[in-house]
């Protein structure tokens, strides 16, 4: 019966995804936005007013965001079968290279199989489809404005629902605190990310540096496989706009920013017991994107991570969390 009423809520969600979606963004920005809103807040602005200038921040950077990346995602759409062509070529050599030493590939076999700019495609089709999502942009910051002004009383609301007007649950004051905490330093981390990967390529000049910037930024939401999603688009541009040595020093400059950031800053702040194993990672990032398109994608990790941190709280499923932590060391103990 479980089983059952899980493929219908999933079924009912797929279904949805076009408002389901949006209302995810939705929590995802009022929960970065709340340390924001809460900052202002000691500093004894009114919370109405810190609401108008945090939401205003978000929507102009957004929109001029979106001006310069729209540019370059246009620009780059229009020069993507010219690049694919010289992709072609270069794998083309690289082959015939190979035959000279005696390993014989067969090239159409190879090309059916691996196909290096469907990788761009993957990236960039990303991008798009949560462009697309974005287009809904007004309904998306009128709902955070709402959810801003609610999340204070969210807690208090879980409590009553789960029949506990005396606040001693601290399971659900430790799983909220978790949620926000674990996206805010996600969104700095990632925020991070995309900018040094932006002055890299800027420095290397790299044919739209901007928009595989934005595009390491929302990639790296997903650990271990977005960071080389990330790279290819990058790498290979490089390679056939410049030379060898540029695209391996891209590729360089990709592992060290994630080697810095991920196995450095990133658990320095998140601390222990928020790791997935790579497995689930991957697996996540196949669920969700097949229930939620392109953001669920982006929003895979973010989302297990809810799974996890809430069935950590609990008794009877801290076994799963168990299952898809990176190892059995970090999961949360009853305190």
């Amino acid at each position: 019966m479980v089983l059952a009423s899980l493929v219908i809520v999933l079924a009912g969600i797929k279904i949805a995804s076009p408002l389901v979606v949006p209302f995810i963004l939705s929590v995802f920005i009022a929960v970065i936005c709340s340390p924001l809103i809460n900052a202002l807040g000691r500093y004894r602005i009114p919370k109405g007013l810190a609401i108008i200038l945090v939401i205003m921040l978000v929507f102009g950077l957004i929109l001029s965001l979106a001006g310069l990346v729209g540019q370059s995602v246009n620009d780059f759409s229009a020069q993507l079968p010219q690049y694919k062509e010289q992709l072609k070529n270069e794998f083309e050599w690289l082959v015939n290279t190979l035959a000279q030493y005696n390993i014989f590939l067969d090239k159409a076999q190879i090309m059916a199989m691996f196909d290096p700019a469907k990788m761009i495609d993957v990236a960039t089709n990303m991008l798009t489809g949560f462009g697309g999502v974005m287009a809904n942009l007004f309904l998306i910051i009128v709902t955070v404005v709402f959810m801003l002004f609610e999340g204070p009383s969210i807690g208090n609301k879980i409590h009553l629902a789960m029949d506990d007007p005396d606040m001693k649950m601290a399971q659900i004051d430790r799983f909220l605190a978790s949620i926000n905490s674990y996206l805010a330093i996600k969104t700095l981390v990632s925020l991070a990310t995309g900018v040094l990967v932006t002055l890299m390529l800027w420095l290397l000049d790299i044919d739209y540096f901007l928009l595989w910037g934005v595009v390491a930024f929302m990639l790296n939401y997903i650990p271990n496989i977005g960071s080389i999603i990330a790279a290819v688009p990058a790498v290979l541009l490089a390679l056939i706009t410049q030379s060898p040595v540029t695209a391996a020093l891209v590729g360089g400059g990709y592992m060290l920013i994630n080697m810095v950031m991920g196995n450095m800053i990133e658990p320095r702040f998140m601390g222990r017991g928020l790791g997935l194993s790579a497995l689930v990672v991957f697996l996540s990032l196949i669920f969700w994107g097949w229930l939620l398109g392109s953001v669920g994608m982006l929003l895979s990790v973010p989302l297990t991570m809810v799974v996890k941190i809430a069935l950590e709280e609990s008794e009877e499923g801290r076994w799963i969390a168990t299952l898809l932590g990176s190892d059995a060391e970090s999961i949360n103990k009853p305190s």
